[in-house]
């Protein structure tokens, strides 16, 4: 008999993306965190992804943080590692990998921890019937014990007030945290629907068209290549653009055409990838341009010097030169360490 009141697997409940902070009354605030979603349990040990699949072969150093659970309990949480104070997703990706022996190495080099924020269940109690309010009271305790008991643990901030959710969306992007998640304080945890807000970090810039990728069909525009330049003059690959209507597709098609050339991003520099892991046999082929077309666009989450999702095109920029696009527009923001979130 399971000493779990919940069967696994369960999917985590979900958020839907808004532009801005709900402003009726009766919401809590959170931090939204750049790592791996994932719930905790208790036991065998277990640690779930957000589709359900094991996570703890590549985590392997979580084992003990997980073997502190009371019996019955099952948490939500996020799989993070901290680098020089910051989230950092690119070397939380690496961790997924085939070889064992490649896993070991990493655990050692980045640690992953867990940021909990939410629990379906304790010590054989069922809590996700119970309000939100009710959750975070019951998690809190149950913190305070798991970080005294194994420093992978810690609690996420949570706060009901509406200016200082705000306040912390500007100061903690600088940590590595891209927004603010918003619960309804009487909510119950209603699994893998979207009963949450989150208010994500978005940033405008100006970046040059390297390339371009075709559409499935052949006759239109797929994807533009975006890329910056550094500071030797040399223009890295940052991202791709694909929001186009389907008119706009094949206009641009006939332009970009014409600037087609040998080459645009630099020899040393960054380049879009033909293909990789997680692209299976999709065509990745691609066209460079001459790098002269600037437009200005909204990205989401970095991983390193380069967009981590599509980003929105803007506008065109006829009036912006193309050397103007540099990589310093990609900065992180200065302000607060990952460990001064955690203290608040």
């Amino acid at each position: 008999m399971s000493e779990w009141p919940i069967d696994p697997p369960i999917k985590p409940m979900e958020a839907r993306v808004r532009e801005s902070f709900p402003s009726d009354e009766g919401w809590a605030f959170e931090p939204k965190w750049d790592g791996f979603r994932a719930l905790a349990w208790s036991g065998e040990p277990r640690l779930d992804s957000r589709n359900a699949r094991p996570l703890l072969r590549y985590f392997p150093e979580l084992t003990p943080a997980l073997e502190v659970l009371p019996a019955g309990t099952v948490v939500d949480c996020e799989v993070v590692v901290v680098i020089d104070d910051v989230l950092d997703f690119d070397a939380l990706s690496q961790r997924i990998h085939p070889a064992e022996s490649r896993i070991s190495k990493l655990s050692v080099e980045t640690p992953a921890e867990l940021i909990a924020f939410d629990v379906l269940a304790l010590r054989g109690a069922d809590l996700m019937a119970a309000p939100y309010s009710a959750r975070r009271e019951a998690l809190v305790p149950l913190l305070d014990e798991l970080s005294a008991a194994s420093p992978a643990w810690h609690l996420t901030p949570a706060t009901e007030e509406l200016a200082v959710a705000q306040r912390w969306f500007e100061e903690f992007e600088a940590a590595g945290c891209d927004g603010i998640v918003a619960k309804r304080v009487g909510d119950p945890y209603e699994a893998g629907e979207r009963r949450m807000v989150k208010i994500k970090q978005r940033h405008t810039v100006d970046v040059v068209v390297g390339g371009y990728r075709l559409h499935k069909d052949g006759d239109k525009i797929g994807a533009l290549l975006l890329g910056m330049y550094d500071g030797a003059g040399e223009l890295h690959f940052v991202g791709h653009c694909s929001s186009f209507s389907a008119a706009d597709r094949v206009e641009m098609l006939d332009r970009f055409r014409r600037l087609e050339a040998n080459a645009s991003f630099g020899e040393e520099a960054r380049r879009p990838e033909m293909e990789h892991r997680w692209s299976g046999q999709r065509d990745r082929s691609w066209r460079a341009v001459d790098p002269v077309v600037v437009l200005e666009v909204s990205h989401d989450q970095l991983s390193g010097p380069r967009f981590r999702h599509a980003s929105r095109f803007l506008r065109w920029r006829p009036d912006k030169a193309p050397e103007d696009c540099t990589l310093d527009q990609l900065d992180r923001p200065r302000g607060v360490a990952i460990d001064e979130v955690w203290g608040r």
